[in-house]
């Protein structure tokens, strides 16, 4: 006798034949979407309107490492450099632990309320092994993101070294034409390294602990030799006496330091980010800054030559990429490695070598 085949509980629901209806519709607005993906002139028309969506697409893009999307990345640069210089770029950097996430999003709401419209570019450090980032700061600052004059975006440090991402600078140009006028760029916090940042932004503040064994590497210099201010946070409760006591070492530290090219004095304050202590002195302390820089003529003096630096450094990447990606370099590369495996040759000679064939081709 014939055993009777028992219908599956998938096929009772009519599940089978809804899922390729559902995978049709979706095949359908995919090319729907693909056809009526935005050109550059389009999105950068949005991005102009203050569309956050188009803001972030446009990040994306100049993020992007394949060559199809370069062209196109300097087309909205070049069409955002019209409307951009009009913001106040502010670096902000710190250990991690010191609560820079936490402080960014107290800072940038209280900023909000002022009036202002505030973009954040937060930057996470790539793992070396995986080469992959959390990029977990829209998490830790979940009440700012909601607000709508404000923009929080997280990028991977790549192989980027001085703590930003590859493409902060070209991020920060878009998100002033997009009608942001205060940039904060969080740095991923990786100690006395992260220069760069400092020379992209008007005003760097370093956020320290006190009571954590941080004042000694502090006082060294380094980092500190070019923070504007230095904010001591988490000065609360048990903390805040602690906390008084590094800002007096602090004070005396920065005295021993040459006069700023800026002619500003770094100063040092307190604050809670956690308690929303010390927030509006931090912003009262930046435009103070501004104002005198401003006056000096430092100001402007400071944005050309940070123009200038982005040149080489633009300059030195495109020299760099010309080179891995020329076929002929690629393959020579590899009979260089063997040869530096076998003990044939040494690093020096290799790269000499290479460069050599490169010039040539």
């Amino acid at each position: 006798m014939a055993k009777k085949t028992t219908p599956s509980a998938l096929h009772e629901s009519g599940s089978e034949k809804s899922a390729v209806s559902v995978n049709s519709d979706a095949a359908k607005k995919f090319k729907a979407r693909r056809k009526h993906t935005l050109s550059e002139e389009d999105l950068l028309t949005k991005l102009l309107e203050g569309n956050k969506a188009a803001l972030g697409r446009a990040i994306t893009l100049i993020e992007s490492n394949q060559p199809k999307h370069s062209r196109k990345a300097e087309l909205l640069i070049e069409g955002a450099l019209a409307h951009a210089q009009k913001s106040i770029r502010i670096g902000i950097t710190g250990v991690p632990g010191v609560g820079k996430s936490t402080f960014i999003e107290s800072f940038g709401t209280y900023l909000i309320k002022q009036g202002k419209k505030v973009a954040v570019l937060a930057v996470d450090p790539s793992s070396t092994v995986s080469r992959g980032s959390i990029l977990g700061d829209k998490t830790r600052m979940e009440n700012l993101v909601k607000e709508k004059n404000a923009f929080v975006r997280p990028s991977p440090s790549g192989e980027s070294l001085g703590g930003v991402a590859r493409k902060s600078r070209e991020s920060i140009l878009l998100c002033e034409a997009a009608g942001f006028d205060v940039i904060l760029i969080e740095t991923v916090g990786v100690g006395q390294s992260e220069t760069t940042v400092h020379s992209m932004t008007d005003f760097f503040l370093l956020l320290k602990l006190a009571g954590a064994g941080d004042e000694l590497q502090g006082i060294k210099r380094g980092i500190i030799e070019m923070a504007d201010a230095i904010v001591i946070n988490k000065a609360d409760g048990d903390n805040l006496k602690a906390a008084r006591e590094a800002k007096m070492e602090f004070k005396r530290a920065l005295n021993l330091y040459p006069t700023k090219e800026s002619g500003w004095q770094p100063k040092v304050n307190l604050c809670s980010a956690l308690k929303n202590t010390g927030i509006s002195e931090v912003w009262e302390l930046i435009l103070k800054y501004i104002k005198r820089t401003n006056a000096n003529g430092y100001f402007e003096h400071n944005r050309r030559e940070q123009n200038k630096f982005w040149m080489y450094q633009t300059i030195e990447e495109h020299l760099k990429n010309r080179f891995y990606r020329n076929p002929e370099i690629q393959e020579a590369l590899k009979i260089q490695l063997k040869a530096i495996e076998n003990n044939k040759t040494t690093a020096f000679a290799a790269a000499n070598e290479l460069i050599r064939k490169f010039e040539a081709s």
